[in-house]
C-alpha cells in the first residue's frame, strides 16, 4: 500500500510540474537588430520562456517542443520606447478638452490610445505629464500591469507643474471664471513641495516641470523662464530626496541651462539651446528629447487653427535655427532620445521622429538606438528593456523591410510582442 502511495505522489508531482512548465517560443529572424551593438545579424533565433529572452543563437538551438514564430522574411528589433507622450490629450484645443469628459471617460479614451500605440510597436512609453483633473493615465497603467488589458509599459509624471499664468495654466478666461487647468499650477516652495509629494503619492515615478513657457498653450511665452531659481532647485531637491527623476520642459536658452545645472535628467524640446547648452548636456550627461514631430505636424495641419496659431507662427519663425542646433547636438554626441509628443495624432505619427532624426544627422541605426537602448537608459530600465539580450524582457517587433535601408519602415510594424506575449501576429 505504501508503495502505491509513493508512486501516486511522484506522479502527482510530475503532473504538477508538467502543468507549470512554460513552453518555450523560438523566433526565427531573417535579420536581427539587437540595439546592443552596431551589427545586423542574419538567420538568428531568439528563444523566449515566459516573459524573458533566455537564449539567442543559430537555428540549431531550436528543439522539437518549441513553439515557432517564423519571422525569417522580416527584420526583428527591440520594442520601441517613446519618451514623451500625452495619452489623455487630444485635439488642437487641448487646454479645455480635459474637462469635457470625466476622468473615467478620459481613462477609457486613453486606454484605446495607448493600445493603438502598442499595436504600432511602442512597447514602452513615458508620459510627460497629462491633462486630467485626476490621474487617469495611472489608472490605465495599473489596469495594464494587473493584466486586465494589453498595453505598453507606462512610466512618467502625473501632471506637468506650471506657475500661475504659465504653459500649464488656462490664460484665456476672465478672472471671474474658475476651472481646473490642464497643468498643475504651483507657486512658491511650499506649493511645489506639496505638489511633488502628492504626485508621487498618486503614482508618479517622474516629475514634469514646465521651467519655461510653451509653444502650444495660450497666453505665455516659451522664451520666458517661468519658475524662479529657488523654485526649480526646490523641485529638483525634493524629487531627488524621494528618488524620482525630473524631466524639464524647457524652450528658452536660460531655462535649458538652469534646468541642466540644477539636476534635470532630461530636457524636453530644447528649442532655443545654444553652444553653452550643448556643453552642459555633455558635462552633466543630461538627455535631450527634442520632440520634432509635433512641430512638423503643426506646420502641415494647424495653419488655420485659432487654438494653435501661436504654435504655428513660432515654429515657422524658429524652425531653421532650432534644427541647426539639434544637428549640432547630435554631431557632438549629446544623448538624444526619441520622444514624439504624441497626443492621439493620426496612426503611426510617432514613427516620424525616427525619420526626422535621420534628417538631422543620425544614421538609421543611431535613430533606432535612440528609440530603444538610449530611452531605456533614460528611464533607468536598461536591465529590463531597450535591446534584445538574454535576460531582458521579450519586447520584440518586426518589419517586413529593413529599416536601416528605409527608416520609414518603422511606421509599418507588422509584428509586436510584449513580455513574451504576441500582441500583433503576422498576418
Amino acid at each position: 500500500m505504501m508503495k502505491y502511495r509513493i508512486i501516486l505522489s511522484v506522479l502527482t508531482i510530475m503532473f504538477s510540474l508538467g502543468l507549470n512548465a512554460q513552453v518555450k517560443t523560438a523566433i526565427i529572424c531573417g535579420k536581427l537588430i539587437t540595439a546592443e551593438d552596431d551589427q545586423v545579424y542574419n538567420n538568428k533565433v531568439i528563444v523566449i520562456e515566459g516573459d524573458r529572452i533566455v537564449e539567442i543563437g543559430n537555428r540549431d538551438i531550436i528543439k522539437s517542443e518549441y513553439e515557432i514564430i517564423d519571422l525569417s522574411e522580416y527584420t526583428v528589433l527591440p520594442g520601441l520606447i517613446d519618451a514623451h507622450v500625452h495619452p489623455l490629450i487630444y485635439g488642437d484645443d487641448y487646454q479645455v478638452n480635459h474637462i469635457k469628459g470625466s476622468s473615467a471617460f478620459n481613462a477609457l479614451r486613453g486606454l484605446k490610445t495607448v493600445q493603438n500605440w502598442l499595436n504600432e510597436g511602442w512597447t514602452s512609453i513615458r508620459v510627460a505629464g497629462d491633462a486630467d483633473t485626476q490621474y487617469a493615465h495611472f489608472e490605465i497603467r495599473d489596469a495594464i500591469n494587473s493584466g486586465l488589458f494589453d498595453g505598453p509599459r507606462i512610466y512618467g509624471a502625473g501632471h506637468y507643474l506650471s506657475v500661475t499664468g504659465g504653459g500649464g495654466d488656462i490664460n484665456f478666461l476672465s478672472p471671474d471664471q474658475s476651472v481646473i487647468a490642464d497643468g498643475l499650477v504651483v507657486d512658491g516652495k511650499d506649493e511645489i513641495l506639496k505638489a511633488i509629494r502628492e504626485e508621487i503619492k498618486y503614482g508618479s515615478d517622474w516629475i514634469k516641470l514646465l521651467v519655461t513657457g510653451a509653444f502650444m498653450s495660450e497666453g505665455d511665452n516659451p522664451q520666458n523662464v517661468q519658475f524662479s531659481d529657488e523654485e526649480i532647485i526646490t523641485a529638483m531637491e525634493e524629487a531627488k530626496r524621494r528618488g524620482v527623476p525630473v524631466m524639464a520642459h524647457a524652450h528658452a536658452t536660460e531655462g535649458i541651462n538652469k534646468a541642466i545645472k540644477f539636476g534635470a535628467r532630461s530636457i524636453e524640446h530644447g528649442t532655443f539651446m545654444d553652444d553653452e547648452s550643448i556643453d552642459l548636456f555633455l558635462e552633466y550627461g543630461t538627455y535631450l528629447i527634442p520632440t520634432i514631430s509635433v512641430g512638423e505636424y503643426g506646420l502641415e495641419n494647424w495653419k488655420d487653427s485659432e487654438a494653435q496659431s501661436k504654435m504655428y507662427d513660432l515654429t515657422v519663425k524658429h524652425r531653421q535655427e532650432s534644427w541647426k542646433m539639434y544637428s549640432k547636438a547630435i554631431k557632438r554626441g549629446v544623448k538624444v532620445g526619441v520622444g514624439s509628443d504624441n497626443v492621439g495624432f493620426p496612426p503611426n505619427f510617432a514613427a516620424n521622429e525616427f525619420r526626422l532624426l535621420v534628417q538631422l544627422g543620425m544614421t538609421p541605426l543611431q535613430a533606432i538606438i535612440a528609440g530603444t537602448k538610449v530611452n531605456a537608459e533614460l528611464l533607468m530600465k536598461e536591465d529590463e528593456i531597450g535591446s534584445i539580450k538574454v535576460g531582458k524582457l521579450a519586447d520584440i517587433i518586426a518589419t517586413k523591410e529593413n529599416p536601416l535601408e528605409d527608416i520609414t519602415e518603422l511606421a509599418r510594424v507588422e509584428f509586436v510582442m510584449k513580455g513574451g506575449k504576441v500582441i500583433k501576429p503576422i498576418k
